[in-house]
């Protein structure tokens, strides 16, 4: 076995910890719910960037590149001085929620270039200016900009002219569990010397006035190179540095009197390290070289075109000479992550392909983070401590109160979003299931263990509001995750996991169908649905309205999460036959919600429109007729996701399931021959459950694959271009609401200012058609096609559609035959720059004419779902190797 699979097979089995170190830091803490105590839950305005370096975080910590283990008691990270800013760079900044002009937007260039699973090697980049960091004009010239414009980045105010930066290298390789090389090499990239302060700092987690520890872990110099961290828990980490100017210690303390203008309760305070560089202010560090925070400082000049390294080791025990090997071991960490990567992408035959798959699971592995929060004592306070405003315990996450998290959690975005989303968690698992099946699994279950699940059965959606609703994607990843892993493990399916993760979905099933079938006619609201501004109102606010509404995408996920149940109800039969009454259960539910989609329900209301041949939401007022939404958006493609190919011989030892289902569909065949291909068998003798079938997929994928409404040449739109000249309008209780194509950044500050589903191609809602196309190809197999472009008498099948619509959502990273790159439409320096060009940012959504990256931009969380792509059109398959270039479908 190669050398991280035996790391991860050790820590699988508990015969090593190596995990307990990694990524684990936030980008960052402050503006983050966790840490607001205000009375009205303004988080972006309680503890600002600003007031960061001087505030002594309550429930995580920040740093740039750095790590902790994973209860996050001690913290290495590293801080930088170019010797012209007002304050170390010791975090990420960017502007808040209110300050840009589509919301929150991290303002710095970083990237994640590697990272095994154990994080035994781990590597990134970060671009630090050799000028004073515009933090001024970046806030100054996103206020002017209005929602009509695009965003003013870093790139844009010249800081990277004439290369005037350092190229910050940081990397860390693992002699053990916890035993731990970091390496720091900076080049400058200018063409004149330049200065530059590098400090790796060290310190605990502030947990000694919680309750929780009532003693005090200390850091404390040993010699001149070494510092031990004392922790009576941990014991003792000894700290080893390469020869530097000058070790300082301090507290991570708040210092009050900056603050808040009171007195501090101690006198080294956490920016005593600050103050010491910036100022020369000694009166915050401790003279006896002693405290819960150290930092090493290095004070380099560095020529034009030079370089310069640093390095750190962190072990339990000393050692002479202990950073004699620090080089040797990274680079055989680095080859046995390289070696363990070539087995995962061994198909893959495009080398930029290959780089971009790597970039983005790298992302995955970068992105996870200690996240604590308890919910109860958030609201309450600490014992002893400063008691929060009671009007907090009206507020936010008030109904909460059980939600207990302490984990290490993939996080969607470590800066733009350093709180897991519970959607977005469940796509992040797919991916990371090809490298980490263990880890994947894991984050599925820790999101339905009771400490986060509501008694009443939902998932927890994001700290923002746990109540809002998220889609039902949970029950689908935890299948896609338990077949990959047991592809991996020649066959052996983990019947413990899908066991547990089946009882706390049907409890969430049951919470879905009591809450959001109000009315028990299988029709679903849902209401937000991840979804943001998708709809001519905020669908959690209907009543706003007078009205109510009945939604596509809710009913269509609701079916689709049936199907899902049905399927890990199928596949636990392989260990307990008592499962195929569970999946009677979900058969059921599948084809009475189908049903009711279908224009069969008591009131003969369809969310099908015969005249548009799509799917559409329909809106209730009282006492008027109910109204169509006649909005083309993906809300009316989701119906595809609800599909599910099951071979026959799975049923020829589940008698009763098999009974149960005949009879069913004998006593309702007219249900049954619209949702359902099960009396004619398919391709490999499969039979089909879907929402869509013949006549109405046809037409859903016709409009699907037009150029002038949802196929980009980037992907699927999340809005049909038909909107850019044909503004849906309509008039509700006396407001004229719109709607129309927007294929850039929002123009509606509907949900936040950086949500818009108004156009731009978004990977899960691409990964979801994409995969779903597969699984009709697997019942139809290559005998459904679709004529494309209608009337041209090209008919491809639904295997080469998906292999196409994979190709585009990968052409947004690829390079083009100039050599350039869609996801940087517009930079000059990011196409061109041979330190910028082959660095990946994975953006939360992309631009619907040119795929350009807007958004949140280290979205690896759900758009490294485009490594799951590689991974799948490198597959073979029975199409044949030129359709995967297939010249037939053009847009």
């Amino acid at each position: 076995m190669l050398a991280e699979y035996i790391r991860l097979q050790e820590d699988k089995e508990r015969k090593k910890h190596w995990k307990k170190w990694g990524p684990y830091l936030t980008e960052r803490q402050w503006g983050t719910v966790r840490e607001d105590y205000s009375p009205d839950g303004a988080a972006w305005e309680n503890v600002t960037h600003d007031d960061a370096r001087s505030k002594a975080y309550r429930w995580g910590e920040e740093g740039i590149g750095g790590i902790s283990d994973h209860k996050q008691k001690l913290c290495l990270a590293w801080a930088f001085w170019n010797g012209k800013d007002p304050f170390l760079k010791e975090r990420l900044f960017g502007l808040t929620g209110n300050q840009g002009n589509h919301g929150e937007d991290v303002k710095e260039i970083y990237y994640y270039l590697d990272s095994s699973p154990t994080h035994s090697y781990m590597k990134m980049l970060y671009k630090y200016p050799q000028a004073e960091f515009p933090y001024q004009k970046l806030i100054d010239e996103n206020k002017k900009a209005g929602k009509l414009q695009t965003e003013y980045e870093l790139i844009d105010t010249g800081i990277f002219d004439e290369d005037r930066y350092f190229d910050i290298f940081i990397e860390y390789a693992k002699e053990d569990a916890e035993d731990i090389y970091a390496m720091v090499t900076i080049y400058n990239r200018g063409p004149e010397k330049a200065k530059l302060w590098a400090m790796p700092t060290i310190w605990f987690r502030k947990t000694w006035f919680t309750g929780h520890e009532p003693f005090m872990p200390k850091i404390s110099k040993i010699n001149d190179n070494t510092v031990k961290a004392f922790n009576p828990k941990s014991g003792n980490y000894i700290f080893s540095f390469c020869s530097n100017d000058n070790l300082v210690f301090c507290d991570n303390e708040t210092n009050r009197e900056r603050l808040y203008g009171i007195p501090n309760e101690r006198k080294f305070t956490k920016d005593g390290v600050n103050d010491f560089i910036i100022h020369g202010d000694q009166s915050k560090l401790n003279p006896k070289n002693l405290g819960t925070k150290a930092a090493a400082i290095y004070e380099l000049e560095i020529p034009a075109g030079g370089m310069h390294q640093i390095k750190v080791r962190m072990q339990h025990q000393m050692e002479d000479q202990p950073l004699k090997a620090c080089h040797e071991k990274i680079e055989i960490r680095k080859k046995e992550a390289d070696e363990f990567y070539e087995t995962i992408q061994n198909r893959v035959t495009d080398q930029d392909h290959k780089m971009i798959q790597r970039q983005a699971f790298a992302g995955l592995m970068w992105s996870k983070q200690f996240y604590y929060y308890d919910v109860n004592r958030w609201l309450e306070g600490d014992p002893g401590r400063y008691v929060p405003h009671p009007q907090r315990k009206k507020g936010r996450n008030q109904h909460w109160r059980h939600l207990q998290n302490y984990d290490i959690i993939s996080m969607p975005d470590k800066w733009e979003y350093p709180w897991y989303a519970a959607w977005d968690l469940a796509f992040h698992c797919i991916p990371i299931a090809r490298i980490d099946p263990e880890f994947a699994k894991n984050q599925l279950l820790l999101l339905l263990n009771e400490w986060y699940m509501h008694p009443n059965g939902q998932i927890p959606a994001y700290e923002w509001n746990f109540s809002d609703v998220n889609p039902p994607v949970h029950a689908y990843a935890v299948q896609r995750v338990y077949q990959i892993d047991k592809k991996l493990n020649g066959g052996k399916g983990d019947q413990e996991f899908l066991e547990r993760a089946m009882h706390k979905l049907m409890l969430n099933f049951t919470w879905w169908v009591n809450r959001k079938d109000s009315e028990g006619n299988n029709i679903f609201e849902g209401g937000f649905l991840g979804l943001d501004n998708i709809s001519l109102f905020d669908r959690n606010h209907a009543q706003y309205y007078q009205g109510k509404l009945e939604q596509a995408d809710g009913t269509s996920w609701m079916a689709m999460f049936s199907l899902n149940m049905l399927r890990i109800a199928l596949d636990l039969c392989e260990f307990n036959k008592v499962y195929q009454f569970s999946a009677t259960k979900f058969l059921e539910h599948f084809l009475y919600i189908a049903g009711a989609m279908n224009e069969m329900s008591s009131e003969h209301i369809s969310l099908w429109d015969d005249e548009d041949s799509f799917f559409y939401d329909v809106f209730h007022v009282e006492g008027k007729d109910p109204k169509k939404l006649k909005v083309r958006s993906i809300v009316g493609l989701i119906p595809l996701f609800a599909v599910e190919p099951i071979r026959e011989d799975l049923f020829d030892n589940l008698p009763e399931f098999k009974k149960r289902l005949d009879f069913f569909l004998q006593e309702k065949p007219k249900l049954a021959a619209l949702v359902s291909s099960w009396i004619q068998p398919g391709y490999d003798k499969r039979r089909l459950f879907s929402l869509l079938r013949g006549h109405r997929m046809k037409n859903v994928l016709r409009r699907m694959l037009d150029s002038t409404e949802f196929l980009s040449e980037f992907g699927i739109r999340s809005l049909s271009k038909y909107h850019e000249k044909n503004p849906y309008t309509m008039k509700i209780n006396g407001d004229t609401l719109s709607i129309k194509y927007t294929p850039g950044e929002s123009d509606t500050r509907m949900f936040g200012g950086n949500s818009n589903w108004r156009g731009p191609i978004w990977f899960p809602i691409n990964y979801l058609i994409i995969e779903s196309l597969k699984k009709f190809d697997f019942y139809y197999g290559g005998d459904f096609s679709i004529e494309y472009p209608t009337g041209s008498g090209n008919f491809l099948t639904i295997d080469i559609i998906a292999k196409e619509l994979s190709m585009r959502c990968m052409k947004i990273f690829t390079k083009d035959e100039k050599g350039n790159r869609p996801v940087f439409n517009g930079s000059k320096k990011f196409q061109e720059d041979p330190h910028f060009r082959d660095y990946i940012l994975f953006y939360e959504y992309f631009h619907g004419d040119n795929g350009r990256g807007l958004g949140a931009s280290h979205q690896t969380g759900w758009t490294a779902l485009v490594a799951e792509m590689i991974h799948k059109y490198y597959k073979p398959s029975s199409i044949t190797e030129d359709a995967r270039t297939s010249t037939l479908f053009r847009s």
